[in-house]
């Protein structure tokens, strides 16, 4: 899943693509290096981030999408927002499914997607970005975090959203410590009875904790786990910024991977 981030203060691409135009050829240009979808958003979730009007939201969206839908009639598109009033004009201008880092905190969410006959991924995040690193508490983060994509999935089965049509993302650095968040990514397979599962790891903060790289200095980090991600912890889809990089690290290692003694044994 290619990143597109059309937004001025984005942790890791904002400003690149605050012209549509821009954004369209990114887009282009990542499903050509191999991605299978890509996630357009008009609103940063780094921590700190102030909220975004739904207008100002739209003004940025729709036209990437829109843009991009008329290149390319084929592509998927996703786009990544937490508004039901967002997600019902980009599903009207082309977009195919949402991508809800809060998991349902719209009500009004799952029956947009529902209506539009669409695909959900349902993220996890505790608090809002502007705080959500402000020291999270946990008592056990493996089984609240399996617990809360639960009853979202529940929200949106009630709605009419198809199971087939959900997959669940467990918030990677959405109000998680450094712990948190490496259990999360070492134990995904404790949220495969949800769906599928999504993973976002690109030059996320978490390996300058723990590795002490600044930003442009994740990349080697951030594609390690997602390999991990995948082919250990069965992860279905990997949110990225840098996508040929990313795809040619997963295709290489799932051709050492599926020769494996006993491999589907």
């Amino acid at each position: 899943m290619g990143v597109i981030n059309a937004t001025p203060d984005s942790f890791s691409d904002g400003g690149r693509f605050s012209a549509p135009d821009d954004a369209v050829r990114a887009a282009l240009a990542q499903l050509e290096e191999g991605a299978a979808i890509i996630d357009v958003g008009g609103e940063s979730t780094r921590p700190g981030a102030a909220p975004v009007p739904a207008e100002e939201e739209l003004r940025r969206v729709l036209p990437v999408i829109e843009g991009l839908r008329a290149q390319d009639p084929e592509a998927p598109i996703s786009v990544d927002t937490s508004k039901a009033l967002v997600a019902k004009a980009a599903l009207a201008a082309g977009a195919d499914l949402v991508n809800d880092v809060t998991g349902l905190r719209d009500p009004r969410m799952a029956e947009v997607v529902a209506a539009a006959g669409a695909g959900l991924i349902l993220g996890h995040l505790r608090g809002e970005p502007r705080t959500m690193q402000r020291n999270p508490r946990y008592d056990d983060v493996l089984a609240e975090v399996a617990a809360e994509l639960a009853a979202a999935r529940r929200r949106a089965l009630a709605a009419g959203v198809p199971a087939e049509a959900i997959a669940v993302d467990p918030g990677i650095g959405f109000g998680k410590s450094l712990e948190h968040n490496l259990l999360l990514l070492g134990n995904l397979h404790r949220l495969h009875p949800l769906g599928p599962v999504v993973v976002g790891v690109s030059r996320k903060s978490l390996f300058g904790a723990l590795l002490g790289r600044g930003l442009d200095e994740r990349l080697a980090a951030g594609i390690g786990v997602a390999v991990a991600c995948a082919l250990e912890g069965g992860a279905r889809l990997v949110r990225t910024h840098d996508v040929r990089a990313t795809g040619d690290a997963l295709r290489a290692a799932w051709e050492v991977h599926r020769r494996r003694e006993g491999f589907g044994a």
